[in-house]
């Protein structure tokens, strides 16, 4: 018993590392993208909005590809370190990989939970803190985010869960390197290849618990915004 539950220690913690960390990207990004959205119009707009939704209906692994294709050796990134700082691109096959792998295919669930939410705010508000003389930007952070929290707070909620679970764009760019970077989607891989099916009951049984808390939290903070 000790000995199983030492070696599901350690993908525990690095799930929830990164899955906060790609929550705390998508709480700027995806936030940010949510309110340019939905408070915007440019040209160009369905084009970003296509781009930031395709990680919802693309397979994992095509993400994870072109992440490597940005982030990888011979990348647009690996390129621009060696030309740069003249040395080799140090991110694949690092947690901080598994953390943008996780950012990439949960940041839409926020950026269409937000930008609904922030749609939603009443017109007349916003008019009202301009007639106060607030700039744009101050409008935003004092009137228009805080008035869509609870929306924003439910996608953020969505999008830690589903980074809880990454599995296949984190494979192709972090690996699946025992006590470096593999997650808990990753040791229950393992776990199975292996027929430990101890480890993976427990993991399973962890992150279907973990998975619906937070699927309730989302949903309790969605009827309370629909209100």
């Amino acid at each position: 018993m000790a000995e199983m539950i030492a070696d599901i220690a350690f993908p525990l913690r690095l799930s929830f590392q990164v899955a906060a960390w790609a929550t705390a990207l998508t709480a700027v990004v995806g936030v940010a993208l949510a309110y340019v959205l939905a408070r915007y119009e440019f040209p160009g707009k369905n084009v970003l909005d296509v781009l930031v939704t395709l990680p919802l209906v693309l397979p994992p692994v095509v993400t994870g590809y072109y992440l490597l294709l940005l982030i990888g050796r011979n990348g647009v990134l690996g390129q621009l370190t060696r030309a740069l700082f003249d040395r080799e691109p140090q991110l694949v096959f690092t947690w901080q990989a598994a953390v943008l792998a996780a950012f990439a295919v949960s940041m839409p669930l926020t950026v269409r939970t937000a930008r609904a939410a922030i749609e939603g705010v009443e017109p007349q508000m916003i008019e009202a803190s301009h007639l106060l003389g607030r700039s744009r930007l101050a409008t935003a952070l004092l009137v228009t985010l805080p008035l869509a929290s609870r929306g924003i707070v439910a996608g953020l909620v969505l999008s830690f869960a589903r980074a809880l679970g990454e599995f296949g764009a984190t494979i192709m760019v972090a690996g699946n390197i025992p006590g470096r970077t593999n997650t808990m989607a990753l040791e229950i891989y393992n776990a199975v290849i292996f027929a430990d099916w101890a480890s993976a009951s427990v993991l399973v049984a962890i992150f279907t618990a973990v998975s619906a808390g937070f699927l309730l939290a989302a949903g309790r903070l969605g009827q309370e915004v629909r209100r």
